[in-house]
């Protein structure tokens, strides 16, 4: 098995992908080289660099493609809030991927500051 298969943070982040992928369906066409494409590429971002990092061969570099993880859920959720304020995610749909990635983001803070304390 790869290794990133084993890290919730990385089995959660493509359920967030999922949601996103499903929810930017309903985003209006003419957003889909802005927001939509924007935000499907930073929500990407999350679970392949959580991938290529715990494919790396030390935790020093692990730990900077968690922080390039780190860095796109920071992203994603400012593009959620944009999103929103535009009234292009309804409340409800707001709340549930917030809550989704602030949970990955707790999971890959945690991962981090466990690798850390290990180097």
């Amino acid at each position: 098995m790869k290794p990133h298969k084993r890290l919730k943070a990385w089995s959660e982040s493509i359920v967030l992908v999922k949601q996103v992928y499903g929810i930017t369906k309903s985003f209006p066409k003419e957003e889909l080289l802005g927001i939509t494409f924007q935000l499907r590429r930073a929500t990407l971002s999350i679970p392949l660099n959580i991938a290529e990092g715990a494919a790396r061969s030390t935790k020093k570099e692990f730990v900077r493609f968690l922080d390039i993880a780190i860095a796109s859920l920071s992203e994603v959720d400012t593009i959620f809030i944009i999103a929103f304020e535009l009234n292009y995610l309804n409340e409800s749909d707001f709340e549930s991927l917030t809550n989704q990635l602030d949970q990955i983001g707790k999971l890959m803070y945690g991962l981090k500051k466990s690798l850390v304390s290990k180097m």
